[in-house]
């Protein structure tokens, strides 16, 4: 349960968002934990890649389709060198102001625009996003809150329950969803995803788990696993995320067994309800996933801090700073790179 913080709110932004299979999401995501618990033998979580869905999120028009085609080109991309923090914290913040507009604005996301101002300025969501249990998540508690005010809000929704998986289908992706989503989605990205997803995911795992023996190539080859299996039949694009291992460890995961078992869960729902669940997710307070995704965004945006000199800083706020204003990470990337450059020059 430990990595339900990090994993709730960017699947359901997807979902309510840009019409994820979330019955489809579940299922495969539940086989993923229970076979790399099975493997690993160590807490390893399944993470949604933040910076893809990020991209997805604060694009109108970029679509599941598009979502499909990032996480097929990811999952065949073995490994990548170098990264640049800088987009990474554009994106976390670009997160973090579409979680604002999800506060304060009415959505209506079928046509993916943005009506009057909310009443009381979203405040419903924030008061909600108060944390009054510190035994579990807070965005855990928060997502249950946020399902019962659904079933406050539409109480007839329960009739229309119907137990069996969604169906599950082949997502048709055009040569443009392709291009764009290689372009748009996985070569900016993608480094940022495997910096977190393998780099940082193996050092946690020797600092937490000395005794245990890991690996950058066991670790990559899974995550491409699971992209180019599951991503095909519309699943969220999933990695392993250092904060997901590092919240099952806090609430008490110490082996592959907790992850199993979270990922039995997981399968379950998704079979039992997975075509319901989106019609109760209908009805979920977008001011509540507002907050949800603020705290996603702003955690995606944090790890971006560990800047080892003020050069390496300066070049990330560059690329921050281009990427927002331009609302191009590619831009920001490019001028991150110039000015990178230039320094490494003046030094010699």
């Amino acid at each position: 349960m430990g990595d339900l913080g990090t994993y709730i709110p960017v699947v359901l932004a997807l979902t309510l968002a840009k019409d994820l299979n979330l019955g489809t999401t579940l299922i495969f995501n539940g086989v993923y934990n229970m076979v790399i618990g099975a493997i690993h033998g160590v807490p390893m979580p399944v993470q949604p890649m933040k910076v893809i869905a990020a991209v997805g999120i604060s694009s109108a028009d970029f679509g599941i389709p598009k979502v499909t085609a990032v996480g097929i080109c990811a999952g065949a991309i073995s490994g990548v060198l170098g990264v640049t923090g800088g987009i990474q914290l554009s994106q976390g913040l670009s997160f973090a102001m579409t979680s604002v507009k999800y506060i304060r604005k009415v959505q209506d996301f079928s046509k993916s625009k943005t009506a009057g101002n909310r009443h009381w300025f979203g405040l419903d969501g924030l008061v909600v996003a108060i944390r009054i249990m510190t035994a579990l998540p807070s965005a855990f508690i928060i997502f249950l809150l946020g399902v019962v005010l659904a079933f406050i809000r539409e109480p007839k929704v329960v009739r229309d329950f119907k137990f069996g998986p969604s169906s599950i289908e082949v997502v048709k992706i055009s040569r443009h969803a392709w291009k764009e989503g290689f372009i748009k989605g996985t070569i900016l990205p993608l480094p940022l995803s495997i910096s977190n997803s393998v780099i940082a995911v193996c050092k946690l795992s020797y600092d937490l788990f000395p005794e245990e023996d890991f690996s950058a190539t066991s670790v990559t080859v899974m995550v491409g696993l699971m992209n180019l299996v599951g991503c095909w039949f519309g699943a969220m694009p999933c990695c392993h995320g250092a904060g997901g291992l590092a919240g099952q460890y806090k609430f008490g995961g110490r082996s592959g067994g907790c992850v199993a078992i979270l990922g039995a869960a997981k399968l379950i729902l998704g079979l039992v309800l997975g075509s319901s669940l989106v019609k109760v997710l209908d009805q979920f307070p977008v001011g509540v996933l507002g907050v949800l995704l603020l705290f996603a965004g702003i955690e995606l945006a944090m790890a971006a801090r560990d800047m080892n000199s003020k050069e390496e800083a300066f070049v990330m706020l560059i690329c921050a700073a281009v990427s927002l204003v331009g609302s191009s990470a590619a831009l920001g990337f490019l001028c991150g790179m110039v000015v990178h450059v230039l320094l490494k020059l003046r030094n010699l």
